[in-house]
């Protein structure tokens, strides 16, 4: 009896008066397996079917297989599986279970689900981005359109918590038969490979230990080198691989228990973490590392990436051991570094390329991602990112889906690659090879460069029985999706050699913005479409080329590099190119530059210059260079700042007149209002010097504030010596000061003021020297008190200058007097 069966009863009930329930279950509960087969004949089913998602094409095929096993039936008569480029049900059909990009395309093909009674979200704690999606979906198809449906979300280890109060939903618990698993930390030598750490412990586990032998490896790689390590010496022990494209006899053998009895040992990727029932296991050997899917910016795709497992993930690799009895679990890793891993694993939604699902949402009619439930909103930055993408791929147009996206959706892979394949024209067969050679591992792991065009070329002569330098399991991968492009097209095989510039034509559909322009005759260094400067590794052969079509690339601190490209010819890009007429102030030359340019985006294909630039757009054009450069460039002297700290100052002192701003951001931002109109002769840095600023400026002022400019806030005031003194004015309104030699003021009674008297000077007396000896703004209490003091010192420093007793009757003057 499976663990769930104890709870069939309550997920029945809960059914029944909710329609989304939450159930937490641990691996080998039967949850996959027995509790949707116990819901078939449910009432509030009404005879419609259930789907099931999960998330990877083993888990798919194997729980359909188990649970039509369980019915004594074969696959496509109750139950019956949709993975990619494989369909396997009837009309008879109640049950089906779909990886999750499956049950999308089913949403967009019949909003309603008509068909459909529940909707059961399997291993939802791995949160990738079709099953939020899917959920995303269906929770809106339940408030608008299905009020009836049931959604079961069931998972292993789940924050069933937080979802239940974003759902509203019960949370139902399976405990399931957990027997206690030994944990032993076997940390290994860094400098090792993965395959060969882990054939030492599976040594030791053989010679230690009884039971079968579950070892978890990052990827299909890790698993073939492993097999190739344990090939001498273990004759009376069966090795299995495990892994999502081995083909479905080879995956029972490694499911089921060894016909003959012998010891198994099963290398198997992180797919074995759920879902799948592995008999007999007792003893769990874990590398410590999974393959997740990560959006590559390299090569705009979601690929394959090796990284640390989470601790939740390694919880449950070890609890593999513990389903028959107490079991072992050998962890290829430090105790202490356990504590350090990720507690979980990241929502796929918020690292993952959003193309995809844009586009998805687009066709189903939402305008805002906002209008949906989601259990992990999606960034704004990584949405409009997908929008410009889908614009440019011509998928969607004024947050509408185009025909053309619609028959992008119908293909089962990433925009940029449908949008190729459906560009593809009388060269389909060679598209399906680029869609596979990109959505796959590079099959040359020592690269004699970066051009597509020879991976192609490879591909082709391996197919035709020639030996190649390239990896031959990579190479049977790529030509396995391939060929299922092929079948999808209705196209027989080409092995014929590539055209160089067929692959970069295509190329270009795929990636629009990475056409690439060479920027110097055999240089390494590209322009994009995009604006970004990349570059060709030293010596690739690929230097020759005007033209790239770049698939693969890093953005690196200053400039990108190129993995992946392939040869464009330029008459395969005019198609792209339009005419625009660009004139713009160049900070270099100092001048406006006008041209008509044939262009990609920011690539420039052809220029010819413009003599005649209409009056209202130089003009524009050189009041944003004005605002760039700044006041500078007007030849802004000290005679205008003068002017500015006057008007500033006045501004300050007389608020309610209506003094405007004339800081430099203020006149930086209002240049098109006060300067524009005597920008008409002006085309170059020289000409600004010729303007004339002072009868400009006026003209900033209101005629009777104009007038009263000189008046209130005076450039020089007169002082008895007879001389004109500067005053210094503020921006902000402080005090204006007056730097004057003591005896220029003997005789002067009171500190001079500006501002019809209202605002005093800030005196600074100056000695002969122009040093100075005092800053007052009460020169009565200076010439009463200080002055005695400051003539001691004076007389001393300048015995020829007079310094009288009495400051007050002296005669000021203006340069040294006898004594």
């Amino acid at each position: 009896m499976y663990p769930v069966e104890e709870i069939v009863h309550d997920v029945r009930d809960q059914l029944a008066l909710n329609k989304i329930v939450l159930l937490q279950a641990p691996p080998g509960a039967g949850k996959s397996t027995i509790l949707p087969l116990r819901l078939l004949n449910e009432p509030w089913l009404n005879g419609r079917k259930i789907i099931m998602l999960e998330p990877r094409r083993l888990a798919t095929r194997s729980v359909a297989l188990r649970m039509a096993s369980l019915l004594n039936e074969n696959a496509g008569d109750t139950i019956g599986y949709r993975v990619r480029f494989e369909t396997v049900v009837s009309g008879k059909t109640r049950c089906e279970v779909v990886t999750e990009g499956i049950l999308t395309r089913m949403i967009q093909s019949d909003n309603a689900l008509e068909e459909v009674g529940m909707v059961i979200f399997d291993e939802f704690h791995e949160r990738s981005i079709h099953a939020d999606l899917a959920l995303a979906l269906c929770l809106q198809m339940r408030q608008i359109l299905r009020n009836d449906l049931r959604i079961l979300i069931m998972s292993a280890t789940l924050e069933s918590d937080r979802i239940a109060e974003i759902l509203k939903a019960p949370v139902l618990t399976s405990t399931g038969k957990q027997y206690p698993v030994s944990l032993r930390y076997l940390p290994t030598d860094k400098s090792a490979s993965v395959s060969s750490a882990v054939v030492r412990v599976i040594r030791k586990a053989l010679a230690e230990e009884t039971g079968d032998i579950l070892v978890f490896l990052p990827g299909t790689g890790d698993i073939h080198r492993t097999m190739g390590l344990l090939d001498n010496g273990f004759d009376s022990v069966s090795i299995h691989p495990l892994y999502g494209d081995l083909p479905f006899k080879k995956q029972q053998e490694a499911i089921l228990p060894h016909p003959s009895g012998l010891r198994k040992i099963v290398l198997a990727t992180s797919i074995a973490e759920t879902s799948l029932t592995i008999e007999g296991i007792t003893i769990v050997i874990d590398s410590g590392f999974a393959r997740v899917p990560k959006f590559d910016p390299r090569s705009g795709l979601t690929r394959l990436e090796t990284v640390r497992v989470t601790r939740d993930a390694a919880d449950q690799r070890a609890g593999r051991a513990g389903r028959l009895g107490p079991g072992i679990c050998y962890r290829l890793w430090p105790e202490a570094l356990h504590h350090t891993l990720a507690a979980a694993r990241q929502p796929e939604i918020l690292e993952a390329d959003l193309a995809p699902m844009i586009l998805e949402l687009t066709k189903w009619g939402v305008k805002s991602i906002n209008d949906l439930t989601w259990i992990t909103q999606p960034t704004a930055g990584a949405v409009n990112q997908a929008k410009d993408l889908l614009k440019q791929l011509r998928a969607i147009e004024d947050n509408t889906i185009t025909p053309r996206g619609k028959r992008m959706l119908e293909l089962p892979t990433h925009p940029r690659i449908s949008h190729m394949l459906l560009e593809s024209g009388g060269l389909t067969s060679l598209a399906t090879d680029i869609a596979a050679l990109l959505e796959e591992r590079d099959p040359i792991s020592k690269s004699p460069g970066a051009d597509l065009s020879l991976r192609v070329e490879l591909l082709r002569r391996w197919r035709s029985g020639e030996r190649v330098p390239a990896e031959q399991s990579a190479l049977d991968r790529i030509e396995k999706l391939a060929a299922a492009w092929r079948r999808a097209f209705k196209i027989a095989i080409d092995n014929r050699l590539p055209v160089d510039s067929d692959v970069g034509k295509l190329l270009s559909e795929a990636y629009p913005e990475r056409i690439a322009r060479q920027q110097e005759k055999h240089s390494t260094r590209y322009k994009l479409a995009n604006g970004r400067t990349v570059r060709l590794p030293d010596h690739d052969p690929l230097i020759r080329e005007t033209w790239l079509a770049v698939a693969h690339l890093d953005s690196g601190d200053t400039e990108g590099r190129i993995f992946l490209a392939a040869p464009l010819a330029e008459e395969d890009l005019m198609h792209r190119a339009t005419e625009h007429e660009v004139v713009s102030w160049n900070r270099e030359k100092g001048m406006i530059i006008a041209a008509k340019e044939k262009r990609i985006a920011s690539v420039v294909i052809s220029s010819k210059q413009i003599v005649q630039v209409p009056r209202e757009l130089k003009i524009k054009i050189l009041c944003e260079a004005i605002r760039e450069e700044g006041l500078k460039l007007l030849n802004w002297s000290d005679t205008e700042r003068e002017w500015q700290a006057r008007v500033m100052s006045l501004r300050h002192w007389r608020a309610d007149e209506g003094w405007p701003d004339v800081t430099d951001d203020h006149l930086l931002n209002t240049v098109d209002d006060w300067l524009a109109p005597y920008l008409a002769d002006v085309s170059k840095r020289q000409d600004f010097e010729r303007l004339d600023l002072s009868n400009i400026l006026t003209g900033v002022l209101p005629w009777n504030l104009s007038r009263d400019l000189d008046r209130l806030a005076p450039t020089r005031l007169a002082v008895p010596s007879g001389s004109m003194i500067k005053l210094t004015y503020s921006l902000l309104g402080a005090a204006p000061v007056m730097e004057v030699r003591l005896q220029e003021v003997f005789g002067l009674q009171e500190t001079p003021t500006v501002n019809e008297g209202r605002n005093k000077v800030l005196m600074h007396l100056l000695s002969p020297g122009f040093k100075p000896v005092q800053v007052t703004q009460d020169l009565k209490s200076f010439w009463q008190t200080t002055y005695h003091e400051v003539r001691k010192e004076l007389r001393i420093r300048y015995p020829r200058h007079h310094w009288p007793e009495d400051p007050w009757t002296a005669e000021a003057i203006r340069g040294p007097k006898r004594r």
